[in-house]
């Protein structure tokens, strides 16, 4: 890639990006700081081939850095944080692993074995599709009906 397209594709949508930022993050200063992140993450990676490809990458990185900012925004530094008051309940670890049944029932033996894998393992779907041997595209759908399914079994026990 040269630089150029992407430097031209950036200024070229400069606008339209700093009212996507703007509109997301409701901070001039944030948007502005935003703009040059997503400039830069782009420029370190120097993989854009064509201009149309830089102007999509470039909204789709701005778009994860508001989004990394907002979630910024609602974390609590460790620093100076009191440990929690003890309120005398202890939750048994039974407890937890029957309520995690519970969210998981439903799910296939796959759905739950790829929830498991990306969840507690950490794993990304191209190293679980080279474990199951099976499409990328294939882990991530699996990963998507699980996460429905969970969400409509959380909502059936909250009501």
């Amino acid at each position: 890639m040269e630089k150029d397209v992407l430097t031209s594709s950036f200024i070229g949508i400069r606008v339209r990006l700093h009212r996507i930022a703007l509109r997301l993050l409701h901070n001039d200063e944030d948007a502005e700081d935003a703009l040059q992140d997503t400039f830069v993450k782009l420029w370190s990676k120097d993989d854009v081939a064509s201009d149309c490809e830089a102007r999509n990458k470039l909204v789709h990185v701005l778009r994860n850095t508001c989004i990394d900012r907002l979630r910024a925004r609602h974390t609590l530094p460790l620093e100076g944080y009191e440990a929690a008051i003890d309120c005398g309940y202890e939750s048994p670890t039974e407890d937890m692993a029957q309520y995690e049944r519970l969210i998981l029932s439903g799910l296939t033996d796959m759905q739950r074995r790829i929830y498991s894998m990306v969840t507690h393992d950490c794993l990304e779907y191209e190293e679980i599709s080279q474990q199951l041997k099976m499409s990328v595209e294939a882990v991530r759908m699996n990963m998507s009906r699980a996460r429905k399914r969970i969400r409509e079994n959380i909502k059936s026990l909250d009501r």
